[in-house]
């Protein structure tokens, strides 16, 4: 009888089954109701499987079903699964592999930003589609807009929007390659270029840190302990009593609030443990809280904002408090002539390839403490302009 066509369908009404080839049937039975079969074999015995009335589906649409069931079968897979999987949308799926992915995030606020990024760019677009009608070009769409003008943001809108896909393939809701694999070639090469933040010059320091010092504020201790600890300003503000050993004089800051990942045990000078003494009590907690409770009516750390409104007060201008680090690298190269890995790893940054980090057992603490104690000195005005040798 060969294929069926669209005319035959609609003109045959005697109760029975007609083959369309590969194993595809219109089945009309004893009252007249017209619905598509599938025969296939599954994991290698033969399978009906009802695919739908004729009333919502037409021939090319049961087609097209009964091939993508036939791969699944090929694939080892049970099609029976893909017809009756779960129909999620783009945001439901990006929010159950978020819920999934939060606890393996640096903190609350990195999870936070995760899923915000997508709130912002991924959702107004696709966040309602079924995430299985979603193609590259709508990936495209998303990106295109933001790939010059944001690029360290629309870079990691990629990362995330990949991510979800990934996590949707392995969950049985996404049944194709991941869409944002060969986009490479459709967005432009963008040229980065190295953005330095403003930096104090190091022999301003001491007159500022004189300045800083006749302020009550927390915002000015938690600055003091910033730039003699010469850290990233969430690493201090997040800063907890349980981290520190005074009577060592040791802060031990977890992988968890650091960039690279990994604990850093920070040598504290004299200088940074003076701090430390005017802030305890506080707060059993935090180091450095913050004024305002949460809603739960608990300290909560310092906000992120807290720097700005302090140096307007202070009429300090002309550079950022992440470029304390940059006074400070400075201050190494040119007045303590330290040795570049022990500067470096000062500021928890990696030096070297990959092979000789992973020799460098040792974190340089004995040679830094050196190295951080000279720098409390000079930050706190007792040095004068003596240049000081640190080896």
């Amino acid at each position: 009888m060969g294929k069926l066509s669209v005319k035959r369908v609609a003109a045959t009404r005697k109760p029975g089954m007609y083959g369309d080839g590969d194993g595809l049937y219109l089945r009309i039975g004893p009252t007249g109701a017209k619905s598509w079969i599938l025969r296939t074999l599954v994991h290698g015995r033969r399978r009906e499987l009802g695919l739908g009335s004729l009333a919502w589906m037409s021939l090319a649409e049961a087609r097209e079903e009964a091939r993508k069931l036939r791969t699944e079968a090929r694939s080892g897979r049970d099609p029976d699964l893909l017809r009756k999987r779960e129909e999620l949308s783009f945001e439901e799926a990006a929010k159950r592999h978020h819920a999934s992915l939060s606890r393996t995030l640096k903190s609350d606020r990195h999870a936070e930003l995760w899923l915000r990024s997508l709130e912002l760019y991924a959702f107004p677009k696709i966040g309602k589609r079924p995430i299985q009608s979603i193609t590259s070009a709508d990936v495209l769409s998303i990106l295109n807009p933001i790939w010059a003008k944001k690029h360290d943001t629309a870079r990691r809108v990629k990362q995330r929007i990949a991510a979800v896909f990934d996590w949707a393939k392995g969950a049985g809701h996404y049944p194709h390659e991941n869409p944002v694999a060969g986009l490479k070639k459709a967005l432009p090469a963008v040229k980065r270029k190295a953005e330095h933040m403003a930096a104090m010059p190091w022999r301003e320091l001491p007159g500022f840190m004189a300045q800083l010092a006749a302020r009550e504020a927390v915002s000015a201790r938690c600055l003091e302990f910033l730039i003699l600890t010469a850290l990233r300003s969430g690493e201090v503000r997040g800063a907890e009593w349980p981290e520190f050993d005074l009577e060592e004089a040791v802060w031990l800051v977890p992988d968890a609030r650091m960039k690279r990942g990994v604990p850093h045990r920070v040598p504290l000078s004299p200088e940074a443990l003076a701090v430390l003494k005017k802030v305890r009590g506080l707060d059993p907690v935090y180091v450095f809280p913050s004024p305002k409770r949460g809603k739960d009516h608990k300290a909560q750390p310092l906000s992120v904002m807290a720097f700005k409104p302090l140096l307007g007060r202070m009429g300090a201008d002309g550079f950022t408090v992440h470029g304390f680090r940059s006074t400070f690298r400075d201050w190494c190269s040119e007045s303590a002539h330290a040795d570049r890995e022990v500067a470096e790893a000062a500021l928890s940054h990696a030096t070297g390839n990959e092979v000789e980090r992973a020799y460098a057992r040792s974190d340089l603490f004995n040679r830094r403490r050196a190295l951080m104690d000279a720098w409390g000195r000079f930050a706190m005005g007792k040095s004068g302009e003596v240049v000081e040798l640190v080896r």
